[in-house]
């Protein structure tokens, strides 16, 4: 499951952090420890029933592992996701775990149908994948004991995530491949959203349908198959309504070329004062560069300014705004390209380079936000 929300501003928010990938903070929500509680508390009971020798605090501990493993296999699928990304030069913000489900987030959308299947299969791949691998392993255990209701709950785990996702709906990888192959045909990317959201309502009703039968025929674990079943229809018609609403919000304005909007840029250096930046500065954007040539990040005007009213000799680098690559703009990108990346950025400017990589301009958040309200 991948998305495009930026993250906020600041330290790695969302949760606890577990770990980076290649720079990319990898989240664990505070939403997941409830869906843990809750699967263990409705997994509990069939536990009991295929291990009848299993007491209450075993079936407990055998059910909590099941959320475990389902937290590492959804962790799992969605550093594929991350992975592919990255390979296609797709910044990441954040890889999250929520709830019963994760999400990459992305910080712009991908290029083309291609980039964007490739991305949304990546996940679906290695879940199947790795429970083939698992369930292999399972065939080769004795049945009954503790050992191989753990190597069954990796392969179901992994099996569910994978297969889940492959349902044509957003915001799941299977909605995200139908909107691929829908755009490639037509050339519309928003033809294709419209197909999958419309797969997302079959999915959440599909859900619903499956998981009333179950209670009605009284299979086993019915109740846990209708709890996990409400909370992934709520996951996919929510998550499809924020596809359309992104969807359909304003793109840029016609006639105005992005260049219309940038400012110039001055390179000074980091350690130089920061009251005498500001003086330098003179309305131009400022990349700030330490002794070694590498950038600071450009320089937050109004940080720069409070800091200069307390303390106007200390270096303005402790004014700048970290230069992130999704905040990195060529010059030669057109406006949807542009657009994509300030909302896909937590920055308030963003650095326009050159074809060779070189500082020709400052786009500030706000220019771009004036420009789309004057659109209306």
């Amino acid at each position: 499951m991948t998305g495009t929300v930026p993250a906020p501003r600041g330290a790695p928010p969302g949760g606890l952090l577990l770990g980076r990938m290649r720079g990319v903070p990898v989240l664990l929500a505070p939403s997941w420890w409830l869906g843990a509680v809750l699967l263990t508390v409705l997994y509990a009971p069939l536990v009991t029933s295929l291990l009848p020798g299993a007491g209450p605090v075993s079936a407990l501990l055998l059910a909590a592992t099941l959320a475990v493993l389902l937290g590492v296999s959804v962790l799992i699928h969605e550093l594929a996701h991350c992975a592919v990304a990255l390979w296609l030069r797709v910044p990441v913000l954040r890889v999250r775990l929520f709830l019963l489900g994760g999400l990459s987030e992305l910080a712009r959308r991908p290029a083309g149908p291609r980039d964007e299947g490739l991305i949304a299969v990546a996940g679906p791949l290695v879940s199947v994948l790795l429970a083939v691998l698992s369930g292999a392993g399972w065939s080769m255990l004795e049945p009954g004991g503790a050992l191989w209701l753990l190597v069954a709950e990796v392969a179901v785990a992994n099996a569910a995530v994978g297969l889940f996702n492959l349902l044509p709906g957003l915001p799941l990888d299977g909605g995200r491949v139908l909107r691929a192959l829908i755009w490639m045909v037509t050339g519309r990317r928003r033809v294709g959203t419209a197909a999958a959201v419309v797969g997302s309502a079959v999915v959440a009703v599909g859900l619903l349908v499956w998981a009333l039968s179950g209670l009605a025929t009284g299979v086993p674990g019915g109740w846990l198959r209708l709890g996990v079943c409400a909370l992934l229809a709520w996951f996919v018609v929510s998550g499809a309504t924020t596809e359309a609403i992104a969807e359909h919000s304003a793109g840029w304005p016609d006639g105005l070329a992005p260049a219309a909007l940038v400012c110039p840029v001055l390179q000074l250096p980091a350690e130089s004062p920061v009251s005498d930046t500001l003086v330098a500065a003179a309305g131009r954007g400022v990349v700030l560069v330490r002794a070694d040539g590498v950038a600071a990040g450009l320089l937050d005007l109004p940080a720069a300014e409070r800091l200069a009213a307390v303390s106007p000799r200390s270096p303005a680098e402790q004014a700048a705004e970290p230069i992130r690559p999704e905040a990195v703009l060529l010059a030669s990108d057109p406006g949807e390209e542009v657009l994509e990346r300030v909302r896909g950025s937590a920055n308030r400017q963003l650095l326009v380079v050159d074809a060779d990589g070189r500082p020709v301009g400052v786009l500030h958040r706000a220019d771009v936000e004036r420009a789309l309200a004057a659109q209306g």
